[in-house]
């Protein structure tokens, strides 16, 4: 059965960030998160540039005390006719009330916002109205890995309960009149990315709200992985029409983020999807063994360009057909290079597990290590691993709950400090970074060795 996609976008209320609108009427807007230290003005504003020249339409910088809100309003200051600057807030309301002030957009996390119920609306709502004073747009950002203790007691950590963390504060902003809101729900589990963002907006549908959705897989990683690992959540949900912004989130220079987004963006524009023109064919094949199975045919001959548009097709197909198999098809490239990729899509798809799998946040303001480098190191340290999921995380902030899945756990715990997990449960805390390699692979040595 040969599949041809008609991703005709989801209708959605239009949002407006700054200088630009957010939504169905609008085009797909791509952004990206700076990575350097925010009250280091000079390098952020530098950083800022080079995103702006790459092609970002959005910026977003940590904000984590009333000290970078000040920096940000610096920054805000020399590229405000350039691009929307979003705030990064997390823990603090009193910092989240100040950056509205100052930029066009603040990201709250639900997770982080109010532990307490009979407290959360009063504060929400005062932030609310400090952004219509302001005109400033709010993010709601969902990590999976950062749900509040409230629900995760209710609901677990489950797509459910990442959903109901959202919905809460939709019907407070909807109950007071406040719609300049863009929801993102997000996961470095492709499969749990998905799922969620599909019924958040089954469950907005329901309750007949129409915001417009940031997309991206948290934490994916870098390299070629990373790119796979994004478009195939990003991909998935774009096939059905679903996502008004987005970001691939890479643990390299930001600037090198967009180029990626783009493409994805491009690839899904037309919503008649002309796509498929004879050069292209996505078929879904039943095999001998009953299962479905997955066949991609290209004639792309940029590696990179294939890599991505087959992982943004085929994720979506694995999962919506319970496919068990796929088989790439492609004459400009060799049958073995083909064969490793239709691994890593797999992988990346959560459907079979065939090498280490490495989880690695994108790097912030926060970070205190040069977090590129220490990937490339873990990575070096212990590729010859099968079957683990491993993870190297910038801070504690997400660090803890994105990598919830993951069976060790690198994450910065100050500078050039570094507390390392096994599973949920933090085994060394607050090592020297030269130690912390070495002290990883002797705790997974420890455990195959019953230890």
């Amino acid at each position: 059965m040969q599949i041809k996609l008609e991703n005709k976008r989801r209708k959605t209320i239009n949002v407006q960030v700054g200088n630009i609108f957010i939504g169905s009427d609008y085009p797909i807007r791509i952004q990206t998160m700076a990575n350097t230290s925010t009250n280091d003005i000079d390098g952020s504003v530098d950083q800022a540039r080079r995103c702006i020249e790459a092609g970002a339409e959005l910026l977003r910088f940590t904000t984590q005390g009333l000290r970078e809100v000040e920096s940000l309003k610096e920054i805000h200051a020399q590229v405000l006719t350039a691009v929307p600057l979003v705030a990064d807030v997390h823990f603090n309301s009193e910092v989240a009330d100040a950056a509205a002030q100052v930029v066009e957009a603040v990201r709250v996390n639900p997770g982080n916002y109010s532990k307490d119920a009979s407290k959360l609306e009063a504060r929400f709502v005062h932030l609310l109205d400090i952004c219509r004073a302001h005109a400033t747009a709010i993010r709601i950002g969902v990590n999976h890995g950062s749900l509040s203790e409230r629900m995760m007691d209710q609901y677990g950590d489950t797509p459910r309960g990442m959903v109901e963390s959202v919905m809460e504060f939709l019907r407070i902003a909807v109950e007071h009149d406040f719609m300049d809101i863009v929801i993102s729900v997000k996961a470095s589990n492709t499969r749990v990315m998905v799922e969620t963002v599909r019924l958040l907006v089954k469950t907005m549908k329901h309750e007949h709200m129409a915001f417009p959705l940031h997309l991206g897989v948290t934490e994916a990683g870098e390299g070629e992985d990373g790119r796979i690992k994004s478009a195939v959540g990003i991909g998935a949900l774009l096939a059905d029409g679903i996502g008004d912004t987005i970001r691939v989130s890479l643990s390299e220079a930001p600037e090198n983020e967009i180029p990626v987004a783009r493409d994805l963006v491009d690839y899904f524009a037309d919503d008649e999807s002309i796509r498929y023109d004879g050069s292209v064919v996505a078929e879904v094949l039943d095999n001998i063994g009953g299962n479905a199975e997955v066949r991609y045919t290209s004639y792309e001959s940029d590696w990179e360009l294939f890599c991505l548009q087959a992982a943004a097709e085929c994720g979506r197909l694995l999962w919506d057909y319970k496919a068990t198999e796929l088989t790439l098809v492609n004459p400009n490239f060799s049958e073995n290079k083909l064969n490793f990729l239709s691994k890593d899509i797999l992988q990346a798809a959560r459907v079979r597990i065939y090498k280490t799998e490495y989880i690695s946040c994108p790097g912030c303001g926060r970070t205190m290590f040069d977090l590129q480098k220490t990937v490339a190191e873990v990575k070096k340290a212990t590729a010859h691993l099968t079957g683990l999921k491993i993870a190297v995380m910038g801070c504690i902030v997400n660090g803890p709950g994105e990598m919830a899945d993951a069976d060790y756990g690198y994450v910065g715990a100050g500078r050039d400090r570094i507390s390392l997990y096994r599973g949920k449960e933090c085994v060394l805390k607050n090592i020297p970074q030269e130690e912390a390699v070495s002290q990883l692979l002797a705790l997974i040595e420890a455990a195959k060795n019953g230890k």
